[in-house]
């Protein structure tokens, strides 16, 4: 399996505005009985504010491909759930239905996070149950992966758990 990330380019936003209508599909279940996650009247979703992603130094955009097939995508950023200063911040992160369970999404995890040292979080919504399994395993399984730990927070700005772990110096 020929797994790799590449950089998302500006001119490649309309791209990920694409996937995202499937991501967020995907996580509106975990929205039922609240405005998040509702349709708009042309049938899509809300677009994400991705234009930072391309000014930020501290955010980064890739697509997961599973050899010349477009598989998802991977956003980054320095915005801690936990309120602790991170590095990095696992913000989004996509595979598409069909790739799941094939390794993919583990190895796909395991290149962005080698791509930055520093202490890495990664929040999981409360109700997003088979993320939760995902991710524990997928840092668990990191090289270099070091003071691996997870937090609880139920808090008006987050509801779920949250991983912490340090790559590198």
């Amino acid at each position: 399996m020929n797994v790799r990330l590449e950089p998302v380019l500006r001119e490649q936003e309309p791209v990920l505005q694409n996937l995202m209508q499937f991501y967020i599909h995907d996580f509106s279940e975990f929205w039922a009985g609240t405005s998040k996650g509702d349709l708009q009247a042309d049938g899509r979703f809300e677009a994400y504010p991705l234009a930072s992603y391309w000014t930020d130094p501290n955010r980064a955009a890739w697509f997961i491909w599973r050899g010349d097939i477009l598989a998802g995508f991977a956003l980054v950023n320095d915005h801690a759930h936990s309120g602790q200063a991170v590095d990095h911040s696992v913000a989004e992160f996509f595979v598409l239905r069909k790739h799941r369970g094939s390794g993919v999404a583990a190895d796909a995890a395991h290149q962005v996070f080698a791509a930055r040292s520093g202490l890495w979080e990664v929040a999981v919504a409360r109700k997003n149950t088979a993320a939760l399994r995902f991710w524990r395993r997928a840092v668990a399984t990191t090289p270099g992966a070091t003071e691996i730990r997870e937090i609880d927070l139920a808090t008006p700005e987050w509801d779920g758990p949250i991983i912490l772990f340090r790559l590198g110096g």
